[in-house]
């Protein structure tokens, strides 16, 4: 399998509901700003709702980093609608949730499982440049943490606007970076 790191998300265009309405949604959309695509396997399950309450939850968060949240998966837009009106948890999600049922989203993100017609657990960054920085894909009976998203989406904002620097591992904003030279190697 191709990393899709640093490549250009494929074009698509899908139908979400978003605060009460369905919009368009495309690849244009996730540029111009940082962007957070989330698959789920499905609508009405365990785990899903679980991880998107918590998306939910930092999604205030998201927004004053300059995020947007799409939440995807092989479900319609209006099967999102309905699990939107019914459930307390799916009802705090103030970003747009993205009906993939032909599975195209899916495939060009790599994440398609073809004998189910559900996407796996991936999470993908995308910068302002509509570049993939990030890329998560996890067991379907293992749920992500928002937290840590917004600690990789903070890294990765950090180093895209420090050209020179990197972040070592479990760095936090305000925490010291590293300059990548000769001097350091073996010395770490």
């Amino acid at each position: 399998m191709t990393s899709l790191i640093n490549t250009e998300v494929k074009p698509f265009k899908a139908t979400a509901f978003h605060n009460g309405q369905f919009i368009k949604v495309s690849d244009a959309d996730l540029k111009g700003k940082w962007s957070i695509v989330f698959f789920y396997p499905a609508d009405f399950t365990f785990v899903c709702p679980t991880e998107l309450g918590d998306v939910a939850d930092c999604y205030p968060e998201f927004q004053k980093m300059g995020v947007e949240v799409y939440s995807v998966s092989t479900d319609t837009h209006f099967t999102h609608k309905a699990w939107h009106d019914t459930s307390d948890t799916i009802k705090k999600i103030k970003f747009p949730m993205v009906g993939d049922p032909t599975g195209i989203i899916s495939r060009n993100f790599g994440v398609m499982i073809e004998s189910a017609g559900m996407a796996e657990r991936g999470t993908f960054v995308i910068d302002p440049n509509g570049k993939i920085q990030i890329i998560e894909i996890n067991a379907g009976g293992i749920g992500r943490d928002a937290s840590e998203l917004l600690r990789k989406v903070k890294a990765a904002q950090y180093v895209a606007n420090h050209p020179g620097e990197v972040c070592p591992a479990k760095w936090k904003e305000g925490d010291a970076t590293l300059a990548p030279s000769l001097e350091l190697v073996g010395k770490i």
